[in-house]
């Protein structure tokens, strides 16, 4: 029988700070949580330094015998025990023609589990062999233990996206997977054509160091289309599009708002401010001075939001969409929308000059930029005005237009004064203040590259994002206060284990960071403030952001460590985030707001499956991030391609045991310059000092030393960029001590037989 997890009532609890624990109480809380991993336990059990590195070797122990089973990285779990949701491979099919699926991670030791039929709710489309899903693990009365389909998120390794080539003999497929070597060769009828991306399902391999057979299921396309990039990362990462006829019918259905239920906002002049080519509108914003005689010098801020779940209802269609695509997914030719274009461009967006409905807040804030007091209603707005980012700052640097000319004094001017007051309140707050260059790629109407360009980062950019953050703070405070259930957007902190490589990489660079003092925002933002002018500003920066972990969605509150907030949950863009929307309809229940006809607040089932939800929008988002990043790369070697021998000013970013990734200054295109071609040295991965340090000579490749490349390929179909080194390698550091052993590698050499390295890709 399928091990799962104990339930929580039931559960082992241990106490904090109570130290290393012995072997059997820790199998007992591994055997309860189900699945847990290294920082995990030892902030259960209050450990630090020397009983960290302790629980560290007892785990690898246990895992030795047999004890425990390893999950991912640093993840460790009681063998054949399943966690309560989980990544799995459709494996087989029984002899009833029913699914079986095994865990992606651990496979080995884990038992294969029947998957559930569907039922309804879950997502669009079957699935079949060879596909990757996230599943619920459930177990039945009758012990057996069952898997539910909560998504699909593409294909495993059974499936390969990829290119045919054709030659005399046979016809490949060459994956579009730069991690992949492999090609299959595949039964050819004439109806394949060279450079077509094709869906191929992968056989057995006819010799046992031949290539594997495969079978095509779809052509899916073309690699010299301009549009392919996008398409492949679709493919590739299972971004569900488009949406089904009943979805669509349901959006055709919807009607233009009316005020019965609804606070009249029409002659509050709220402006959107957007990119210039946005499409849609979800936020618009007000501000001026507060009239009580009780809070001189502050002001009010009013920010509205598109109503969606005035038309996305609990269990319709548009509803069961919306969820299994978790959000809008954006690549630089195309976006595949969380919502149809009848809602997302169309009644959700805050069209100037148009009637929307929109929930709005309206904060009040002090002379120090604290915020004294809110109120969320749920109104009828017109938009007073259409801006552009740049626009806007242009009006205020003094250079307004014919459109905001007659706006700058009684909305622009009211509207910087209030954001220069919540400024005094976020620096007093300290959230984190790391420096982020975003490049955009423009492209032309033949779906080419025509450049790549940086962000501007502008004044107006700020002013939305801390009117945003307030309202999102505004709907978590509102939600707690009524004890209605929320997914909070949260981050943690970062884990110690990331905490002292930090401490080890500053002292190699003789600035110090004291290891057991309190971690809190503002003492990086000092670390960075204080390198900033130096010769490491742009490493350290790197370095610091690495240390950081990732935001997430979920319904127990550990706050947000970048931000420095206690509470803080999405609520500003329902458009395109199902998690805005699920804090929508959580208002309009706590608050009372439910509109005449049928109910939109949160229902019992939103309500029942809060934490699936959380955990279901957290891998969308993962999916959407990993699919926009791999399109963005394609896009870049694509404009890159006829650039061959060419060479770029650049940044070492990454330093890995079999070589370095450098970023190109003109585009932020990053690329690997393999160890192999770095000369004759034996090269040793000092991770303290994020360092390739030759063995022989000292001479260093360390993280953030400026470097010139020759772009030596750029392959388009994988997104893949190969440079060669120009620049000499940094004179040895007298003061750094030997670095430890990692991999010895010498140009051309592979590692020598039964050694790998301890190095590890950061």
């Amino acid at each position: 029988m399928a091990k799962t997890r104990t339930p929580k009532s039931q559960r082992f609890q241990a106490p904090k700070a109570q130290g290393l624990p012995d072997r059997e109480t820790l199998l007992r809380h591994i055997r309860e949580t189900g699945e847990t991993d290294r920082g995990e336990l030892a902030r259960t059990f209050g450990l630090k330094g020397a009983d960290r590195r302790a629980l560290r070797q007892m785990l690898q122990e246990m895992q030795d015998e047999g004890t425990l089973a390893k999950r991912g990285r640093k993840g460790v779990a009681q063998p054949g025990a399943l966690p309560p949701v989980g990544v799995v491979d459709v494996v087989e099919r029984d002899p009833d023609g029913e699914l079986l699926v095994r865990l992606t991670k651990g496979a080995e030791d884990t038992p294969l589990v029947r998957l559930a039929p569907e039922r309804g709710e879950a997502v669009t489309g079957a699935p079949g062999l060879g596909d990757r899903l996230l599943v619920r693990f459930v177990e039945l009365e009758n012990g057996e233990t069952e898997a539910r389909l909560i998504k699909r998120l593409g294909q495993s390794a059974h499936r390969v996206l990829g290119v045919v080539r054709k030659a005399r003999r046979e016809t490949r497929i060459e994956p579009v997977d730069r991690k992949s070597k492999e090609s299959l060769i595949v039964f050819d009828d004439g109806q394949l054509k060279d450079g077509d991306l094709v869906l191929a399902q992968v056989g057995s391999a006819e010799r046992r160091h031949g290539p594997k057979r495969g079978k095509v299921l779809e052509v899916v396309g073309r690699e010299d289309q301009p549009r392919a990039a996008s398409l492949i990362a679709i493919h590739t990462h299972g971004i569900p599009t488009g949406f089904s006829d009943e979805a669509e019918a349901e959006a055709e259905a919807a009607k233009a708002p009316e005020l019965a239920g609804r606070e009249d906002l029409r002659e509050v002049p709220l402006i959107t401010i957007d990119p210039a080519d946005a499409r849609d509108h979800d936020d618009a914003v007000y501000a001026h001075p507060d009239d009580d005689p009780k809070n001189p010098g502050g002001y009010v801020v009013w920010v509205a939001i598109a109503d969606v779940a005035a038309y996305v209802r609990p269990n319709s269609a548009l509803d069961r969409e919306a969820r299994e695509k978790g959000n809008s997914v954006y690549f630089p030719d195309r976006v595949e929308p969380m919502l149809p274009e009848r809602l997302s461009n169309g009644l959700c967006s805050l069209r100037e000059g148009e009637n929307r409905a929109c929930m709005a807040v309206r904060m009040v804030f002090d002379k120090a930029g604290r915020k004294r007091s809110h109120r969320f209603v749920r109104g009828l707005m017109r938009s007073a005005a259409k801006l552009s980012y740049e626009q806007a700052q242009a009006a205020i640097d003094g250079s307004p237009d014919d459109k905001t000319g007659p706006l700058l004094e009684p909305i622009l001017k009211p509207l910087w004064a209030a954001y220069h007051t919540m400024l005094k309140g976020r620096l007093a707050r300290s959230p984190l203040a790391i420096e982020s260059l975003e490049r955009k790629i423009v492209i032309d109407d033949a779906g080419e590259v025509a450049s790549i360009t940086p962000r501007a980062s502008l004044e107006a950019h700020r002013l939305i994002e801390e009117m945003m953050i307030q309202a999102n703070v505004s709907a978590a405070e509102s939600l707690e206060a009524k004890r209605t259930p929320l997914v909070y957007r949260v981050h943690d902190a970062p884990s110690p284990e990331k905490l002292d490589s930090l401490a080890e990489f500053l002292g190699s660079i003789g600035v110090s960071w004291t290891k057991g003092e309190a971690v809190r925002t503002d003492r990086f933002n000092r670390l960075l403030e204080m390198t900033r002018e130096g010769p490491h500003a742009e490493i350290v920066n790197e370095v610091v952001l690495r240390t950081q972990m990732q935001a997430h969605y979920n319904t127990d509150n550990i706050g947000h460590f970048g931000l420095n907030l206690d509470r803080y949950a999405h609520f500003t863009s329902p458009i395109r985030r199902y998690a805005d929307l699920i804090v929508h309809r959580a208002l309009i229940k706590a608050l009372g707001l439910n509109l005449p006809g049928a109910p939109d607040g949160l229902s019992d089932w939103d309500i029942s499956h809060m934490k699936a939800t959380a955990e279901e929008i957290t891998a969308a988002e993962r999916r959407a991030m990993a699919a926009e990043r791999d399109a963005t790369d394609r896009y870049i070697a694509a404009f890159l391609s006829d650039r061959v021998g060419a060479t770029f000013e650049g940044r070492i970013t990454g330093v890995t045991r079999f070589g370095l990734f450098v970023r190109l200054a003109e585009t932020g295109a990053d690329g690997l310059v393999p160890v192999s071609s770095l000369g004759g040295e034996f090269f040793v991965h000092d991770e303290r000092m994020h360092a390739l340090v030759g063995e022989r000579t000292g001479e260093r490749w360390p993280l953030g030393m400026s470097v010139e490349v020759r772009l030596r390929e750029a392959t388009p179909i994988t997104g893949g960029l190969l440079f060669e080194m120009l620049s000499d390698a940094a004179p040895p550091d007298p003061t750094a001590p030997r670095p430890r052993l990692g991999v010895r590698r010498k140009a051309g050499r592979p590692p020598p037989a039964g050694r790998s390295g301890k190095g590890k890709r950061r």
